[in-house]
């Protein structure tokens, strides 16, 4: 055999025999070891229940609409709720109506007399209702609520599945946010009842805050929240 040949086959035969058990090795299963008793995720845990009343929406099978803003002027305000199961690890809950309802700018709930500023039983402004999508997401385009005395800024919102209500609840605003847009023209200036001192959420609203709430009082606010249900 000629010389060069002969070392040529001999190195890449060496090769194949000093790779071969680690390609063998690599082959092998390795087994999957499981935890009979996982621990459960902390965060993992249905969102606050809260009142529902005095003011909620009347018929809202009648308002399925993504923008609720109807007549009323304020500072924008787009909602995006993230709806989730904690019965299934926290996943997405797909096709849950969501009714969301809040005041207007100087504190008027539709549908209701008595308000601050009157009889509003018959106008149906800043009240819908959307189902989430794949995602478990629902959005609305509203404006920035006002307040009313004795209460904090917030919205109310009711999450239903196949005819069943999961979850009665309210989110409240970062302070620093609400006294930016309150000193904007169409509001009533600096809010009566501090977050601490909103008694009407049961365990204070700690755990009402929104995730995020982003934006300026020209071009408008982003409020993103995740909120928990049993389903």
């Amino acid at each position: 055999m000629d010389r060069k040949k002969f070392i040529k086959n001999s190195v890449f035969g060496l090769g194949a025999i000093i790779a071969a058990p680690i390609v063998l090795g690599s082959c092998e299963k390795k087994p999957i070891v499981t935890d009979p008793n996982p621990t459960p995720d902390p965060n993992c845990k249905v969102y606050p229940s809260e009142v529902k009343g005095p003011f909620p929406i009347k018929t809202p099978a009648d308002w399925i609409r993504e923008n609720i803003v109807g007549d009323r002027s304020g500072v924008p305000l787009h909602i995006i709720f993230t709806i989730e199961n904690v019965n299934d690890n926290c996943n997405p809950l797909v096709g849950a109506e969501v009714d969301l309802w809040h005041c207007d700018a100087q504190g008027n709930y539709s549908e209701y007399d008595r308000q601050v500023d009157g009889d509003f039983t018959n106008q149906h402004f800043l009240r819908g209702r959307q189902t989430t999508d794949a995602n478990g997401m629902v959005s609305f385009m509203t404006i920035y609520p006002g307040w009313y005395p004795g209460r904090a800024p917030h919205t109310h919102l009711e999450i239903k599945k196949d005819g069943q209500s999961l979850l009665v609840t309210q989110t409240s605003f970062p302070e620093d946010i609400s006294n930016e847009v309150y000193a904007t023209a169409d509001y009533n200036g600096t809010f009566d009842t501090s977050n601490a001192q909103d008694g009407t959420f049961n365990d204070g609203n700690e755990d009402n805050m929104p995730t995020s709430v982003t934006g300026n009082t020209t071009d408008g606010y982003t409020l993103r929240e995740t909120i928990k249900v049993s389903a």
